[in-house]
């Protein structure tokens, strides 16, 4: 027997096309991203994660020599904010990323699959969907409305 799995996701040509807030986040996310620390790679990704109380963290990929010891933007943010806010719940994540230099138009870059079971564990244990948003450099944005959107067959603490 086949089944289908559908996804979901709205498209922004630009930033025109986001709220306020989601100008803010965007902004944030390219802001993290210049401080990006990524000399290896130099694949720069900046994350800004906006929580329940309205506050905005940000976080950004932190590269290191011995291969696979860095961090992606998306965990660098969401483990310093569970580490410092346990209780307080994420309601928005914009990821922008993209080579350091470029010439060309990239498209929006979604977050890796190591981050994408990260960012599902907290949509897991806060029991409440978080809206991620990725963009290009160009503030072409992509956007679903809850992590499990992105991470269908998703393992959680329930298979253990």
């Amino acid at each position: 027997m086949k089944k289908e799995t559908h996804i979901h996701y709205e498209y922004f040509k630009d930033r025109s096309e986001l709220s306020g807030m989601e100008q803010q986040l965007l902004d944030k996310a390219k802001e993290a991203r210049a401080k990006a620390y990524a000399p290896y790679s130099n694949f720069l990704v900046g994350c800004a994660v906006l929580l329940e109380n309205g506050e905005i963290y940000m976080g950004n990929n932190q590269e290191n020599a011995a291969f696979p010891s860095g961090l992606c933007a998306e965990r660098t943010a969401l483990f310093w904010i569970s580490a410092n806010f346990p209780d307080i719940r994420v309601k928005k994540i914009f990821v922008v990323g993209g080579p350091k230099i470029t010439q060309e138009a990239h498209p929006p870059i979604p977050p890796c699959g190591g981050c994408r079971q990260s960012l599902m564990e907290y949509e897991t244990k806060q029991q409440e969907n978080i809206e991620l948003y990725f963009a290009s450099m160009n503030d072409e944005v992509y956007k679903v409305d809850a992590i499990k959107d992105l991470l269908p067959f998703y393992f959680d603490g329930t298979f253990l």
